[in-house]
């Protein structure tokens, strides 16, 4: 069991948010305390500047102790001897040889499968995790457009990029449903949510919860999917995830796709990873069936962040 994150016995749970969560979660009372409890800190080495046997000599001299994360081949979680946190301050990371991201949060470019001369489009990019783990996983050739809706938000992703040493990378800056006039073979929806399965990561996540936010990020993410799938080529991929776990975020904004596009056909997730079974029914609402071969995992299943992801062909 992870250390609890102290004083979390005081936090507010709003009544609204444990009811609807406990509906959702067979295992509420595991969910939160998963959710009030530290995130295991991780790393990902960026195989475009280092190789990963390499920096694991490299840390492992210092005092850091790399446990490998079964899904990612790149990825390790980390701990120290002397209990260390601060894995940005170190040599490795200024140089670009290893990104700190969460173990769940390399999933999405790992069913997308981005492969080298592909053209690729992150759509909603910054800070760059995603994008830099595709870059490298692209082999930085082809094509790879990294765009975002805000400079506030271009900045980190520019800057991270730049560290990361990708250089088939273009930054756009625009919101996501006006991108027009391209095609793609690969397509990432890393779209913006409530971030319901985050809360460990940031516990204003609870205060600033309400059914309201999560219907009005529902419609934008609606925008968002539907304009990707028309950006996709005949024959393309795309991938949409969230960091939340509400079902009018994830399978109801998929099956909104699926029902009014009967090209759009859900693929299996073929990675080995502790899951839950998809909502297929939330609230009275039916969802397209295709969604139970989405992914969806909770806090507590894989000691990560939760996470939704669903990967999209367009026949």
């Amino acid at each position: 069991m992870p250390k609890e994150i102290p004083k979390s016995e005081h936090i507010e749970i709003k009544p609204g948010f444990e009811k609807r969560y406990r509906a959702l979660c067979s295992d509420y009372d595991e969910f939160m305390k998963y959710s009030l409890s530290f995130l295991r800190r991780s790393i990902r080495v960026n195989t475009l500047k280092a190789e990963v046997s390499d920096v694991k000599k490299r840390l492992e001299k210092k005092g850091w102790i790399l446990t490998s994360i079964p899904w990612c081949k790149e990825g390790f979680w980390l701990d120290h001897v002397e209990g260390r946190r601060d894995i940005g301050n170190t040599e490795e990371h200024m140089l670009g040889y290893i990104y700190v991201q969460g173990a769940a949060s390399m999933l999405p470019p790992l069913v997308l499968e981005p492969k080298p001369g592909e053209r690729t489009l992150d759509m909603c990019a910054s800070p760059g995790s995603k994008s830099s783990q595709m870059a490298a996983m692209m082999k930085d050739t082809g094509v790879l457009v990294c765009n975002d809706y805000k400079g506030m938000r271009a900045r980190p992703l520019g800057i991270n990029l730049q560290r990361m040493g990708s250089t088939n990378t273009i930054v756009s800056l625009m919101e996501g449903q006006r991108i027009k006039d391209m095609e793609f073979d690969k397509i990432l929806v890393d779209a913006p949510c409530s971030g319901t399965g985050t809360i460990r990561k940031s516990l204003k996540t609870l205060r600033m919860y309400n059914e309201n936010m999560v219907k009005r990020l529902s419609a934008t993410q609606r925008q968002l999917i539907d304009r990707a799938f028309n950006l996709l080529k005949p024959g393309g991929v795309m991938v949409y995830s969230t960091c939340t776990l509400e079902p009018h975020e994830n399978e109801a904004v998929v099956s909104c796709l699926l029902d009014k596009y009967p090209n759009a056909k859900v693929m299996p997730i073929k990675i080995s990873i502790e899951r839950r079974d998809p909502i297929l029914e939330f609230e009275g609402d039916k969802y397209n069936p295709q969604v139970k071969d989405a992914l969806r995992i909770w806090p507590q299943d894989n000691d990560t962040e939760g996470f939704f992801v669903c990967k999209i062909k367009k026949d």
